[in-house]
């Protein structure tokens, strides 16, 4: 059973292009269905979350880092009485954009691209979903439904929304302009990729050895459910890596828990009659004001604890270097590039070698690299 609040597949907005239904799933459905089998999606196995892929086999990558938002995302929908599928269809696809080696990578592309309009990989998301894709007799893409795509940007700069809106009037951009807010389901999925990156990444920081549970202890958020698992269960303090799973259990169960209060809160007070309402009011998917305070101070935990940690920046710095070194290499001499993208530079320019370079995994980036330099992209790992 849908609130009356939740997007309904029946009433769904659209696609750019129409299509016939496909008994006997719904909409949104559908759209899973296709980004799950689109090679975006298989891609990002392959691409860095946190540690680059020849790291180690253990550390998340964005294909089980989207899996692990799909899976909370669907759990506070159910009780919020959102729908489903289409919070499984935007976690499945928001981050299918995304370069090789993580924020390096979009950090290291949108400096090259700085001069042909940035790279930024909620955009390229949409970019992948409507264009890139191409699978379909009848139309590049995907052709999702509107309610989809638009779960995909958490953001556009006015410039770009309005190109959107030029392009497909009152569209997927059209929100930015209007000053209105996306769906419930997205917006939930805005918080619930917070909560999922969070959490793995203090699992694969104690794992890859650069966090350690005493720093952790000045963390409330987690100071406090790791006492609590101490407590209930003494023996895990032989057990460090179950006191840790125990420990981000509880602490998940909490965010979680803790946003389904808050997010019911707001919808008792606003009242929203249907979900064409929900985007002309306030934010409504939230934590309560403690939480949120908590889940800051461990951000900014991460953010310099590991994040800044000297092992990851050394890292980071080298796949900005491969990546610039890539861009350079495609814009001199673009038959480097299969024969689909060099034809492509004369039309597309500069964007068609982001678009080519956004799609490859760490290991593809890392042999191109080796192939057009001679040069080793990364030094073996120690195992894992």
């Amino acid at each position: 059973m849908l609130a009356r609040y939740a997007c309904d597949p029946e009433h769904t907005r659209g696609r750019r292009i129409g299509e016939p239904p496909s008994p006997p799933r719904t909409e949104y459905q559908r759209d899973r269905d296709r980004i799950v089998h689109s090679t975006a999606f298989r891609r990002l196995v392959y691409k860095t979350q946190v540690f680059v892929n020849h790291e180690g086999d253990l550390f998340r990558t964005r294909l089980t880092h989207s899996l692990e938002v799909a899976q909370l995302g669907r759990s506070i929908a159910r009780t919020l009485q959102l729908n489903e599928d289409l919070v499984e269809a935007i976690a499945l696809a928001h981050d299918l954009g995304h370069t090789p080696f993580g924020h390096a990578g979009q950090d290291a592309l949108h400096d090259c691209m700085k001069e042909y309009g940035g790279f930024e990989h909620n955009l390229q998301s949409l970019r992948v979903v409507d264009r890139l894709e191409q699978r379909y007799p009848a139309f590049d893409g995907l052709n999702l439904c509107l309610e989809t795509r638009e779960g995909l940007l958490k953001r556009c700069p006015a410039r770009v929304a309005a190109a959107l809106e030029a392009a497909e009037p009152d569209g997927v951009a059209r929100r930015f302009l209007a000053g209105q807010q996306a769906s419930l389901e997205a917006q939930l999925i805005d918080l619930v990729d917070e909560i999922a990156y969070s959490a793995h990444d203090i699992d694969d920081g104690v794992r890859s050895g650069l966090l350690a549970f005493e720093p952790l202890q000045a963390v409330p958020l987690f100071m406090q459910h790791c006492q609590a698992a101490r407590t209930q269960y003494p023996q895990l303090a032989e057990q460090p890596r179950r006191l840790l799973a125990e420990t981000l259990r509880r602490m998940l169960s909490a965010q979680v828990e803790d946003a389904i209060a808050a997010t019911q809160a707001q919808i008792e007070h606003h009242r929203p009659h249907s979900a064409d309402a929900v985007r002309r009011l306030p934010p409504l998917v939230c934590f309560s004001e403690p939480m949120r305070e908590q889940s800051a101070h461990l951000k900014r935990f991460l953010f310099a604890g590991l994040y800044r940690h000297p092992q990851v920046t050394s890292t980071t710095e080298r796949a900005c270097d491969i990546v610039r070194a890539l861009f350079a290499a495609y814009v001199a001499l673009p038959t480097q590039m299969p024969d689909e993208q060099a034809s492509g530079f004369d039309r597309r320019g500069h964007r068609v070698v982001a678009d080519y370079i956004a799609g490859m995994t760490d290991r593809f980036a890392s042999r191109e690299y080796a192939r057009l330099t001679g040069r080793q992209a990364f030094a073996l790992p120690s195992a894992v």
